[in-house]
Formats: C-alpha cells, sequence, structure tokens
C-alpha cells in the first residue's frame, strides 16, 4: 500500500506530533511524506519526498499576526499550480494533518482523503470556542484542508470522533525533575519583547527559547536558548512550569508531565483563541497578551498557580490503526460536500 503523509509546517506542533506518528505508518505500508509551510523550527529526522512554502504565517513583534506580510508572501499563482500538478493519484491512502494542497489536490482529482489532527476536532459543535465566534476562521479551520473523513485530537474528548492528545514517546520517558526555573516558549513574540518583562520578575529564573540565538546565552535571569529538540525537552523535564502560545502540543505535553502552564493566544489566530478557551475551562491560566501588567500576573502565577497533571494515555498506535481498519471511528466531514468556499475559486481559475 502507498500512503502519502501530508503535514502542515507554519508551526511546530504538527511536526513534532507527525514524529510520533510516521513509524506506525512506515509498518503499515510504503510511506511518503510531504510538508507544506516553512515556519516551523522543528525538522523531521526521516527523508522528506515533497516540499512546498505552502502558505505560511507571520507575526508581528508583539505576538499577534502579521495579515500584510503573511498575504505579501502568499504566491497563489504558485499554490495553484502545485495543486494541479500533485501527483495525489498514486497514492491508496492520504492522510493530511491541516495541509492545503493536497487536500485541494484531491478534491480536484476526486480522490478520499482522511483528516488527522488538531483542527478536525472543530468540525463538532461541543469543541470550546471563544464567546465571540469568527465567521471567517470557522471557515478556515473547516475549509482550509477539506476531507472526507476525519479523526480529531484536543485536550480532552468533546466528541466521538475526538480522542486526546499524542504524547511524544520522547516526552513520556522523560527524568521530570523541578529544578526552580520557568521554560518559555513564545515563538510569535520577539525577543526583546519578551525579555523586557521577564527580566522585571527578579525571583525567577527563565528558559527562554529563540529563534534568533544561535548558541546558549544569559542575560540577568533569562537564559536564552537556541531552539533546539533536545534542549527544549532537557528544559521542560526539569522546569516549574511552561510559558507558551494557546497551541495544542505544548500545553498537552507540559500538562502530562504535571508542569503548570501559562498560556498566551497568539491575537488574532482564532484557533488558538479556541484553544485558550478549552485550556480555561481546564483550569489553566490564560493571558491576553504581554504588557506592562504582564509581570504582575507573572508572579502571582509563579506563586499561587498549581500544577494540572493529565494523564494522556498512550494511543497512537491505536489511532493509527483505525484510520486503516474501520470507517466507523471516523467523523464524515462536512467540508468536502460540494459547497462554496473561500479557496474553490482558486482551482477554476
Amino acid at each position: 500500500m502507498k500512503i502519502l503523509y501530508a503535514i502542515q509546517a507554519t508551526g511546530n506542533g504538527h511536526l513534532s506530533r507527525a514524529r510520533e506518528i510516521i513509524p506506525h505508518l512506515q509498518q503499515l505500508g510504503e510511506l511518503d511524506l510531504f510538508v507544506s509551510g516553512d515556519n516551523a523550527n522543528v525538522t523531521l529526522p526521516y527523508p522528506v519526498k515533497y516540499r512546498s512554502k505552502g502558505f505560511s504565517i507571520y507575526y508581528n513583534r508583539t505576538g499577534g499576526l502579521d495579515y500584510l506580510k503573511t498575504f505579501r508572501n502568499t504566491k497563489t499563482q504558485r499554490l495553484i499550480k502545485e495543486v494541479r500538478d500533485f501527483p495525489i493519484e498514486q497514492y491508496d491512502l492520504v492522510i493530511n494533518d491541516f495541509e492545503f494542497i493536497s487536500a485541494y489536490a484531491a478534491r480536484l482529482k476526486h480522490k478520499e482523503i482522511v483528516g488527522f489532527g488538531h483542527q478536525v476536532a472543530f468540525h463538532s459543535t461541543a469543541t470550546p470556542r471563544p464567546k465571540r465566534k469568527s465567521y471567517f476562521g470557522e471557515l478556515v479551520l473547516k475549509h482550509y484542508a477539506p476531507c472526507h473523513y476525519g479523526l480529531g485530537l484536543h485536550f480532552d474528548e468533546f466528541d466521538d470522533f475526538i480522542k486526546k492528545p499524542i504524547i511524544r514517546s520522547e516526552v513520556r520517558n522523560l527524568d521530570v525533575k523541578e529544578l526552580g526555573h520557568y521554560t518559555v516558549y513564545l515563538g510569535h513574540y520577539e525577543d526583546k519583547e519578551v525579555i523586557k518583562y521577564l527580566k522585571k520578575v527578579k525571583d525567577a529564573e527563565f528558559h527562554l527559547f529563540s529563534k534568533s540565538a544561535k548558541e546558549i546565552d544569559k542575560y540577568k535571569n533569562i537564559k536564552i536558548l537556541p531552539i533546539n529538540n533536545e534542549l527544549y525537552l532537557e528544559s521542560l523535564a526539569g522546569c516549574e512550569g511552561l510559558i507558551t502560545g494557546a497551541g495544542f502540543e505544548a500545553p498537552a505535553e507540559a500538562m502530562f508531565l504535571g508542569k503548570k502552564v501559562m498560556a498566551l493566544p497568539i491575537r488574532g489566530q482564532y484557533e488558538q483563541l479556541c484553544n485558550a478557551k478549552a485550556l480555561k475551562e481546564i483550569g489553566i491560566t490564560v493571558v491576553k497578551k504581554i504588557n506592562e501588567k504582564f509581570p504582575l500576573k507573572l508572579h502571582n502565577w509563579i506563586q499561587n498557580v498549581k500544577p494540572l497533571q493529565i494523564a494522556y494515555p498512550d494511543q497512537t498506535e491505536e489511532l493509527v490503526s483505525q484510520i486503516f481498519t474501520n470507517k466507523e471511528h471516523l467523523k464524515k466531514l462536512r467540508s468536502n460536500r460540494k459547497r462554496k468556499s473561500i479557496f474553490r475559486w482558486l482551482l477554476s481559475t
């Protein structure tokens, strides 16, 4: 069986999860990988057959989406050509983790594919949303990578086709300690903006992971580290808590390890606002943005908030098996019905 696993790489979470899933897929057939997007700081230790810049997302220095830069760097004609030229028909099974090109290549060539990942969970109305829903945000979550069937992942099983997070083996096997520092992973903020406020909380030590750092450095109470999987896991295993965005994988891994979490959602990123709502419901501290009030909020979190530990089960092999053996476990997704969507015009131009 020829299998294609298409992975979105506009952030680190999709690739981090893929590192755990790929070995299981390799046991079930001849596997090719497609990685789309160039914003990730995580690499795959496996050969990648297809690569594309896809849609890449950019942020401003204060933690919000930079819409102008994002759209300016999106090459529409290139994307259309890649959709039309992609050899999706060569594969017996296509598994899609929120990847645009393979999803629309499949739609164009009338091929069924399976969505597997966090974004699939938003096809359920039971999945938490913020009070103020975004019509455009909902449209993107459901139509950016349309699939016929789906198996979703979230912090809890909000629906029958939504499963709990996949925790990487390398996280499960960590030697967990409490060494007194706090791990900071806020890739959507510029380092200077974060450092300006972290240094004001003088009674705490921080490990700040930086996209621009080439080597380990120290500034006052802040240890600055380059983004590296081994360094991050070492810091996470020994930290008292994690300060990160309202993504999916990073908060889930920290909660699994029994570390307290502070989540700062990317402003203007609807999926992260939804995640923030879900995190808040289970007792995680959510802070809207870094500003002059942040040091006090951070100090209070350090002093008063207790960690939450969730024993997420090791279910990767079981979930991968479900995709292959029984479509009854999967959700038939509304997004692949023949209807107008924000992206359909791309295929007819």
